[in-house]
């Protein structure tokens, strides 16, 4: 590689730190996930770059540790998996009726239909590649995202079978999604389960016999075994997250750490302000850590004096206000040079904080930090 393509290539990542992440963990928690729910297949969703893991080697790994399925949600993602030659069966969860489906079509992938628009779209392109589509029709049962509503259904169905008949497509799945799986108890999931119920019902009546049906994300696949149906689709639990209160369980691992290195460490006088607003003040003379991560490597703005990092020997919070590349840490009279390594998450092994506690701390969830990071960070794999 050029030096100029070198430095093309690292003026869009952070170049301090990287996102380690451990293979094994991913196919153990596939493998985990699918012993848990045994009476069903289980579809790996490696969408966004694999929550941010790279969705190839995540993909290989889930794979390897049982995973039938693929799930991504553009279909230049399906792509890229067909070229880094993984044959397993890949459903595009996005409706897009603009999506290059012919290509899609010819390379055996399946494609997401819930409006009539899609299914024209979808029609034709069978119709100029010579060969059917497969298809996954997708209702809408309360959640009020993509898919069918009921009102729309029987239509959908109705054209999806006409074609079927006609030769350009085979209707491989039937699926929706749960809007609160991760809430117990929430009146909307039995209120789901049965409108899905209704929608099989509707469809098979009218002659369709799918492949597959499958409604569970990760957190039904992990307490609701009444949605798993014949496929379920954990996408965070693969990576050992989920977005259940208290987290994933003990027998999912975290397969991301997020690590830097202090790049200047100086002492500093009581009575210092700490980055923008002076936010953070010292209270006594203290060393200060300065990290380079900032909001523009992933690290939220909102975590500023709230997240914590493991650096100098144990938990540190965030010391005022995270900027656009950077952020500084209260390390007190600790030893500590530039250099030193800080651990922003990982699986809390050695005590460091994990990507629920950082959820937690700013008001979101793990999935939205480990991408944040993933997606941006070089990654390293083990």
């Amino acid at each position: 590689m050029s030096t100029g393509s070198r430095l093309a290539h690292w003026s869009v990542v952070n170049i301090f730190g990287e996102a380690a992440v451990d293979l094994a963990a991913i196919r153990e928690n596939t493998a985990a996930l699918g012993e848990h729910a045994r009476t069903a297949g289980l579809m790996a969703v490696v969408k966004a770059d694999g929550y941010g893991h790279g969705m190839i080697p995540a993909a290989t790994a889930a794979l390897a540790g049982g995973a039938s399925w693929l799930g991504v949600v553009a279909v230049a993602e399906a792509i890229a998996l067909r070229e880094a030659g993984i044959t397993a069966r890949v459903l595009c969860l996005m409706d897009d009726p603009q999506a290059p489906h012919a290509e899609a079509i010819g390379r055996e992938v399946d494609l997401c239909v819930g409006a009539l628009g899609t299914l024209a779209r979808v029609t034709a392109a069978a119709r100029s590649a010579g060969r059917p589509a497969r298809v996954h029709l997708k209702a809408d049962t309360g959640m009020s995202r993509g898919g069918a509503t009921a009102a729309d259904w029987p239509a959908l169905v109705d054209a999806a079978l006409a074609a079927q008949a006609s030769g350009y497509l085979d209707i491989t799945g039937l699926w929706s999604h749960l809007a609160c799986a991760d809430m117990p108890g929430h009146p909307s999931v039995p209120a789901q389960l049965a409108a899905f119920g209704d929608a099989v019902e509707l469809a098979e009546k009218a002659g369709a016999r799918p492949e597959v049906r499958h409604l569970a994300n990760t957190a039904a696949t992990l307490t609701l075994p009444e949605t798993w149906f014949d496929l379920v689709r954990p996408g965070g639990g693969i990576y050992g997250l989920c977005t259940l209160p208290g987290g994933p369980p003990g027998w999912l691992r975290p397969a991301m750490t997020a690590r830097t290195r202090f790049v200047q460490v100086k002492r500093v006088p009581a009575g210092s302000g700490v980055s923008y607003g002076h936010r953070y003040v010292t209270q006594a003379p203290t060393t200060l850590g300065l990290v380079p991560a900032g909001y523009a490597e992933g690290v939220p703005r909102s975590a500023s004096g709230v997240a914590q990092v493991q650096a100098a020997g144990r938990r540190r919070t965030i010391s005022g206000t995270v900027c656009m590349n950077q952020f500084v840490v209260d390390l007190g009279d600790g030893p500590a040079e530039a250099g030193d390594e800080v651990v922003l998450f990982g699986p809390g092994d050695a005590g460091e904080p994990t990507a629920q506690e950082w959820g937690e701390a700013l008001g979101t969830i793990s999935y939205e930090i480990v991408t944040a990071i993933g997606c941006q960070w070089p990654k390293s794999y083990r």
